[in-house]
């Protein structure tokens, strides 16, 4: 069981590529220390927006639809793969409860669905006051950021006639030596 990861696996390295692509940020691997006194570890943590993201193997989270019961040793298999259940309920309660929002994603889920639901979860967070907006969208104008095409007062456009020089802005010369 050594060669099994906890950390970037295939699944979650995929998911990790494509936010960092649409410019979000994030912990990976980060531990949350809760009031309640549990510690927890999501894969992926934006944690000023209070997000955590597990994307869940199907195996050792028994998945409804791809999880096997392995046929040897399942005396020991068996609870062990039900204890991990229970334990991700009691992660998900104790994160909704310190106030974050927890997205659960099986390894199997497409990548752009996956990306979907992240950034639904990040742009509800952000809707309701909790955090700061989500990266700039294309085509949505942004406060402060001059917009092409949208003339900006004090910079001269294409086209239009040049100000004359104001000798009076000039920065002076060298000093003059003279004493005369």
């Amino acid at each position: 069981m050594r060669a099994n990861r906890r950390t970037d696996t295939k699944p979650e390295l995929a998911l990790r590529r494509a936010l960092h692509r649409l410019g979000y940020r994030y912990r990976k691997d980060y531990r949350l220390d809760l009031e309640s006194g549990r510690r927890v570890r999501p894969d992926i943590a934006f944690t000023a927006r209070k997000v955590a993201v597990f994307v869940d193997g199907c195996f050792w989270h028994a998945c409804p639809e791809h999880g096997s019961k392995p046929r040897a040793n399942e005396w020991y298999w068996g609870p062990k793969l039900i204890r991990n259940v229970e334990r991700d309920r009691v992660t998900d309660a104790a994160l909704i409860l310190a106030g974050w929002t927890v997205v659960r994603l099986w390894e199997h889920v497409p990548l752009d669905e996956a990306v979907a639901t992240v950034v639904t979860a990040l742009t509800a967070t952000s809707a309701t006051g909790q955090a700061r907006p989500g990266p700039p969208q294309p085509g949505v104008p942004q406060p402060g950021v001059p917009q092409p095409g949208v003339p900006q007062p004090g910079v001269p456009q294409p086209g239009q006639a040049q100000p004359e020089h104001d000798q009076s802005r000039e920065s002076p010369g060298p000093p003059d030596d003279s004493l005369g």
